[in-house]
């Protein structure tokens, strides 16, 4: 896993051979954050973000490498929680705020809004095509937000209202959607 950009650029961590989780690729997290970064968000203006599924953590630190002011990560696995934490130690920040928990459960019980919104469930969870209007239901995008879902081919989400864009880099797939931003009529 390596560290495409920011303050931690070309940071390596091996992760274990024993991990279940698929990390996005560093091709693929090139990619999404030339785009993000080009188009839609600048991660050093105060941005606040939500990695769920974190896996082994590597968008977590992309996004604080990048400058984002506070990143929650959330990782029900043990293992990979305990990846995590060495890692963010290894950096020694305090901006990253690790909590081991089950993502489905732990949306309907946030109580916070996030400028920036990233989910890289496992490609086989039933629950995966649910998961942007969990994440709208329960209102965790701040207006104008971007929420990022990583998800296999087989996904389609461009009926959904909010979708803007969708990447493709080989085997994975981004489907990029923006909380409406409100306006004085409302």
């Amino acid at each position: 896993m390596r560290v495409v950009s920011g303050i931690y650029k070309g940071r390596h961590f091996e992760v274990p051979r024993t991990f279940k989780a698929r990390p996005t690729t560093d091709f693929a997290k090139e990619n999404l954050f030339n785009v993000l970064c080009s188009n839609y968000l600048d991660f050093d203006d105060g941005v606040t973000a939500l990695d769920l599924f974190a896996g082994t953590g590597s968008i977590s630190l992309e996004l604080l490498s990048r400058g984002c002011d506070r990143v929650i990560s959330v990782e029900m696995d043990p293992q990979h929680y305990a990846f995590i934490r060495k890692v963010m130690q290894t950096v020694k920040t305090t901006k990253n705020f690790l909590i081991r928990a089950d993502v489905l459960k732990f949306i309907p019980k946030c109580q916070e809004q996030f400028d920036f919104i990233f989910a890289d469930p496992p490609y086989t969870l039933q629950e995966l095509p649910t998961i942007p209007s969990l994440i709208f239901k329960h209102h965790l995008l701040k207006p104008g937000g971007i929420f990022v879902l990583e998800h296999g081919k087989n996904y389609q989400f461009e009926e959904d209202p909010r979708f803007i864009n969708h990447r493709e880099y080989g085997s994975v797939n981004f489907s990029i959607f923006r909380e409406v931003e409100k306006t004085d009529e409302e």
